[in-house]
């Protein structure tokens, strides 16, 4: 069922979901949050774009060109109603496009990429109860992460940005496969439920032909043992008036 929500946290920007795919996520306004856009950076793309909820929030932020990437056409749909219904028709422009196919007409155009990924191998935590659409977000069945290092480093400028947002337990994995594809790790933020229980996402920046040298940013805990939001997190649900 197809519904307009609230972004959370965001005053006046709407976003429409449908129930029958994935919906977007904590970790996605997580990952808008913390990507640095730098005020030099003037074209930005968000690859697995989804319904566009990392556009819309960057748009916030930024003036900058913003390209939404989305395979599956009727995410790519629900993402032009709320671009078109949040009057950003001018700054977002989504492509219903497979990555690898758009990283090949775009070389070296992006200033930032970010991406919040496909999280499990084939066969990892499947349901045989989930739609295709949902595997297809939550698998790696259409892409994998050597494909999203891969199509980053060819959109993207020298020392241009990738920023991603994936678990925790795969971070030896990611981190190898970004120096593999000349993406140098530049900084890394462990992100906890609270801080009793063990870390589960983490989010990463990578330069392009990037120099050595990696900051571990002080973690984001999201609720106090409580349940009351920490003040760091209840601040990233506040409009970022850009």
């Amino acid at each position: 069922m197809e519904r307009l929500n609230d972004v959370l946290g965001y005053k006046n920007l709407k976003i429409y979901q449908n129930s029958d795919y994935f919906s977007f996520s904590l970790d996605s306004i997580i990952l808008a949050n913390y990507a640095n856009v730098r005020l030099r950076d003037k074209q930005i793309v968000d690859f697995c774009t989804g319904n566009a909820v990392i556009p819309l929030i960057l748009s916030r932020r930024t003036k900058a060109k913003i390209y939404g990437i989305e395979i599956q056409n009727k995410l790519a749909e629900l993402a032009r109603k709320s671009v078109e219904y949040n009057k950003l028709n001018d700054q977002i422009e989504i492509v219903n496009e497979d990555i690898k196919d758009f990283s090949k007409k775009y070389i070296s155009k992006f200033d930032l990429v970010l991406c919040n990924p496909p999280y499990f191998k084939i066969n990892e935590r499947s349901s045989l109860n989930e739609s295709y659409e949902k595997k297809i977000a939550r698998h790696e069945i259409a892409i994998n992460l050597q494909d999203v290092c891969d199509c980053a480093k060819k959109v993207l400028k020298d020392n241009g940005n990738l920023c991603l947002v994936h678990r925790s337990d795969r971070l030896m994995e990611i981190l190898e496969v970004l120096r593999k594809n000349n993406l140098e790790p530049k900084k890394i933020k462990f992100v906890y439920e609270n801080i009793n229980k063990e870390s589960t996402l983490v989010l990463i920046e990578a330069q392009k032909l990037g120099k050595v040298g990696l900051k571990v940013d002080k973690p984001l805990i999201l609720y106090e043992l409580d349940g009351k939001l920490t003040e760091e997190y209840g601040r990233l649900q506040k409009e970022v008036l850009g």
